[in-house]
């Protein structure tokens, strides 16, 4: 193996979770910080859902070392059980004596039973689902159920839905739409971008033991992004076949061409299938313009061409005008953008450092077309006045980060989070203290003064 080549102590990159190679970056961190926060306030049922191999597993198993020991975990590995075994499951896991033939009302009474006495022990019990997309119907409306299982102010138990997309399809299904009201909280993991997967890749070498100049270049990165969609298991499994591709040949640096092999030998390289939906789409096309030639020829040629004669000038008048538009709305859009961080600003003179904020989105700084794409959108649903925006400096680039609102209760902050629209949750918003706000500034102040002062500016 390579591990003695490369100074490694064990492998950086096995598919298999392996906790102490947890990476924070992608709002990796953050999820697992808020999900701990939503199991021991005692919320009822939370969803994670992130595509295969996005790192849902790595999340669960980081959850579990995490939450304080008076969280007793529960894992149910087997999504496909019917409503009526899911009881018996929970119980099984909870090494209740339990006959298999006992009704589901014994075991449910046995369960409630058991959940009273931790309770009472200052206690809790949260059940982990996996795969929860594969569960029946039938069974995720049983496991509304047993969320009911409550005292007068407190939930006894608590479940957490790991899931692939398909996973919300199912939730939209009318007959659990009850169900779909008790999640209090919805996370997503996103795939890695490049400069992610670039941090990743030399962060897990560099636990593992390695200490030369980084082996995967930003270049790399960006190479193994395209093939492996963001998602951490196949970066993973590039990664590894990657650097067996340079220990065969005695190198110490990762090259195109070993990515290009990994992904030919995981088959992950759809240049293939690109191929074959260009000829595809060629196909269509040639069919297509036969078609219109066929048309054109058996009209009348002449009316045709005078009719796009007339309609020149006017065509060009109306590009000219709509260029005229863009520019003022650019213009618009710039104020609105600047307006807003120079408000920022003095919000942030102002605020109570101990106040929540929420953050909807962080957005990279060259792509200022998306953050006004972003700011038209929020305006449908938020209050213009409350959105913030601000500059920080993260992972060596410039980002925006868009704010909402300041509230100096959890509670308050919590239920604004969870009432935003389905499309503005998709980037992953979360809460954050102004004082944790204050202390990015700072923190991009000071990278950009040393930086100044290296380059003698």
């Amino acid at each position: 193996m390579y591990l003695e080549h490369f100074g490694l102590k064990r492998q950086p990159f096995k598919i298999t979770p392996d906790t102490s190679l947890f990476y924070k970056g992608n709002k990796r961190g953050a999820a697992l910080e808020a999900l701990k926060y939503s199991v021991i306030s005692g919320e009822g049922i939370i969803k994670v859902v992130g595509e295969v191999g996005s790192g849902k597993t790595m999340l669960c198993r980081m959850l579990e070392i995490e939450l304080p020991e008076n969280v007793e975990v529960v894992y149910i590995a087997n999504p496909s059980l019917s409503a009526e075994n899911i009881v018996h499951a929970i119980a099984f896991e909870l090494h209740l004596d339990v006959d298999s033939k006992a009704s589901k009302l014994e075991v449910m009474q046995k369960v409630q039973k058991y959940l009273l006495d931790k309770h009472a022990k200052g206690k809790q019990v949260v059940v982990f689902v996996e795969e929860a997309q594969s569960m029946p119907l039938e069974t995720l409306e049983e496991i509304r159920l047993l969320s009911n299982l409550e005292t007068s102010q407190h939930k006894l138990l608590q479940m957490i839905l790991f899931g692939q997309p398909e996973l919300d399809e199912k939730l939209r299904d009318a007959s659990i739409r009850q169900l779909k009201e008790r999640i209090t909280h919805s996370f997503y993991l996103d795939p890695f971008p490049s400069s992610d997967i670039y941090e990743y890749l030399n962060y897990r070498m560099r636990a593992v033991g390695y200490r030369g100049p980084d082996i995967f270049s930003k270049n790399i990165a960006s190479n193994i992004e395209k093939k492996s969609k963001g998602l951490t298991r196949r970066i993973n499994i590039l990664a590894d076949k990657a650097l067996l591709a340079a220990y065969s040949e005695g190198r110490h640096g990762i090259s195109g061409k070993d990515i290009k092999i990994a992904a030919k030998d995981s088959d992950f390289d759809q240049s293939r299938e690109y191929k074959g939906m260009l000829w595809v789409l060629v196909g269509v096309l040639a069919i297509g313009l036969s078609f219109w030639l066929g048309t054109l020829l058996q009209g009348d040629q002449v009316k045709i061409v005078e009719k796009q004669e007339q309609q020149l000038p006017v065509n060009q008048v109306k590009i000219e005008t709509q260029t005229i538009t863009d520019m003022a709305m650019a213009v618009e859009n710039e104020n609105i953008i600047d307006g807003r961080v120079t408000i920022t600003k003095e919000w942030l003179k102002q605020a109570n450092s101990d106040d929540y904020t929420i953050q909807l989105i962080l957005i990279d700084a060259d792509y200022d077309e998306q953050l006004t794409d972003y700011i038209e959108m929020a305006k449908q649903y938020l209050d213009i006045d409350q959105i913030y925006i601000y500059q920080a400096i993260i992972r060596e680039r410039k980002m925006f980060s868009v704010l909402y609102n300041a509230y100096a209760d959890w509670d308050i902050a919590v239920k604004q989070l969870q009432a935003l629209p389905a499309s503005m949750k998709i980037s992953g918003p979360y809460l954050r203290t102004v004082k944790g706000i204050r202390a990015d500034i700072r923190k991009s102040q000071d990278y950009i003064r040393t930086a100044n002062e290296n380059t003698g500016v």
